[in-house]
């Protein structure tokens, strides 16, 4: 049993390690297939990335519970499985376009299907006992980072063998990935613990009401909100801020971005592992979001290029944080409901990838442009920073009033 949760937890890794991959290797080359596909030049280019985007957000948004209910439904494996085919199918889509149009399809199809951290988060809080949670859930993290690390590096190598060969690696990936699983992977969730599907509770509003359910996990899914809405300020707007106000080059931005995963890694694989057990679930959010409060606030108003990397430190140190609050929120629901309950948190991750950029961006730009009431390009920061302060504040709020319901 020990062996096939081992095996699990790998293929879970792997898979999420390939979801991110998927999309740093087609970062690179994105802009130029845009650009070639409209036949226009790439900075006219970047709008129609946008649409991209946002068409992606929106329909994670609108699906993610409905994938969610459903592997609460029939299971884990079959919906990850469906998902990873999903994925394989955007990228030959991408791959192949003659025109914009099928780029849209799909991202659609993308964002329809595009449930692996949905459903693999569900699966980590099935084989995890209340001591182990928070570590298995840094593995989504870690994850990320290293794919964020790989990924563009390997799509700009692969590049230079034609513009659309990052989008048949992509493909290739996420397809023998679901065929490895088909053979690995065994169910984690067992037919007792299952329930039936209800619209109402797979709509993307109508996941929500779960967090109404239970009054500490809706509290605190504010508070979770509230730290990817701050986090939007680096993830939308790290690269116009650097090259408006570093005169940083593409290269030295891919050179920051790779820094940024490597040291999420190192955060999420290792010092979570280390830091959760000693301080606990609770500590370790109050930690976290201090710390990623004190790196946006260094960012708003660094001075000098090496600042911007020193200061990545305490900012992505506080990714101890994100697993802790998991974790938490996992242990105030039954085994049936993890897949809606991680539905509606990826529904809200969404929410804030569509709301978060436009808000960060124009900010800035209303900050830097000549008729500014102050010159402040680092005030996108500083609002992430404020989001993340009261992130902490509503966090203890909860945690501090609360009576812990025992762990299912």
């Amino acid at each position: 049993m020990a062996a096939s949760k081992q095996a699990a937890i790998k293929f879970i890794f792997i898979t999420l390690l390939i979801d991110v991959m998927g999309w740093g290797l087609i970062i690179p080359v994105m802009p130029d297939l845009i650009a070639q596909l409209k036949h226009i030049p790439v900075n006219e280019a970047s709008p129609y990335g946008a649409w991209l985007l946002s068409a992606y957000a929106i329909t994670q948004f609108v699906f993610a519970p409905v994938i969610g209910n459903l592997s609460d439904k029939y299971g884990r494996r079959p919906v990850l499985l469906f998902s990873l085919l999903g994925f394989g199918i955007d990228y030959l889509f991408l791959a192949l376009a003659p025109a914009y149009s099928w780029l849209f399809i799909g991202r659609v199809i993308a964002g329809i299907t595009g449930a692996s951290f949905t459903t693999a988060s569900a699966y980590i809080a099935d084989i995890s006992t209340p001591e182990t949670r928070a570590k298995n859930f840094g593995m989504v993290g870690a994850a990320f980072g290293l794919g964020f690390i790989i990924g563009p590096a390997l799509g700009g190598l692969l590049g230079g063998w034609g513009i659309r060969a990052p989008f048949y690696a992509a493909a290739i990936l996420c397809l023998l990935n679901c065929l490895y699983g088909y053979f690995i992977l065994p169910e984690s969730l067992s037919g007792e613990h299952r329930r039936e599907f209800h619209w109402k509770r797979a709509n993307p509003f109508g996941s929500l009401q779960l967090l109404k359910r239970y009054p500490a996990v809706g509290g605190l899914a504010v508070s979770f909100f509230l730290i990817y809405m701050a986090a939007q300020a680096v993830q939308g707007n790290w690269s116009f801020f650097t090259i408006y106000r570093f005169q940083w080059n593409e290269r030295m931005v891919g050179i920051s971005l790779a820094v940024v995963g490597l040291l999420v890694g190192v955060v999420q694989a290792g010092l979570t592992r280390v830091i959760n057990p000693k301080l606990g679930n609770e500590k370790s959010v109050y930690a976290g979001l201090s710390l990623y409060t004190i790196g946006l606030l260094l960012f708003a108003f660094a001075t000098q290029s090496w600042m911007m990397f020193a200061f990545l430190v305490p900012y992505c140190l506080g990714g101890i944080a994100g697993p802790a609050l998991q974790s938490i929120l996992a242990g105030h629901v039954p085994p049936n409901e993890q897949g809606e309950l991680q539905g509606a948190l990826t529904s809200l991750m969404s929410l804030t990838t569509i709301i978060g950029p436009p808000l960060m961006n124009n900010l800035f730009y209303h900050f830097t442009k000549k008729s500014a009431p102050v010159h402040f390009p680092g005030v996108s920061f500083l609002l992430g920073a404020f989001f993340m302060l009261l992130s902490v504040a509503i966090a203890w709020n909860v945690l501090r009033h609360e009576k812990k319901i025992p762990d299912v």
